[in-house]
């Protein structure tokens, strides 16, 4: 008789067990590109939103902030990213994509969700559709 074993059913292991399996491939085609692992997660979360605090976004992209502020730092002399002052408050600097960095990015982004649809095959569309409300859902109480 087998026994389950915790990690089987334990949602850390499972979760980190389905991001490996998204991005173990993905990963070669980021490199490609050119970039890091986490400058791909820069430019992904800032290519079609609005500007962000240096801590907004070492949240977003799953990093400590003084990392960011370093990457955000090579990333703008690289042209990928720019600064501009927060117009609600002074004290705030908001970190922007370029175009440059926008257009780097783009095709990546496409392939991304290539990569995830061929993924996600395995799924029918209702199970997408709670899989992705149930991940957003957790998302919310981290």
């Amino acid at each position: 008789m087998s026994a389950t074993r915790f990690v089987d059913g334990y949602l850390g292991y499972l979760l980190g067990q389905a991001n490996h399996a998204l991005y173990k491939e993905f990963d070669g085609h980021v490199r490609a590109a050119g970039l890091t692992s986490i400058e791909w997660r820069v430019l992904a979360t800032l290519h079609d939103g609005e500007p962000l605090t240096i801590s907004q976004l070492a949240h977003e992209v799953l990093s400590k902030q003084p990392t960011v502020t370093k990457l955000v730092r090579r990333m703008c002399e690289q042209g990928w990213l720019a600064l501009q002052d927060d117009p609600g408050d002074q004290r705030r600097t908001l970190v922007r994509v370029t175009p440059a960095g926008r257009r780097l990015v783009k095709p990546l982004v496409n392939k991304a969700r290539d990569h995830e649809a061929k993924l996600l095959r395995a799924l029918g569309s209702a199970e997408k559709a709670a899989l992705l409300k149930l991940l957003a859902k957790l998302k919310q109480h981290v």
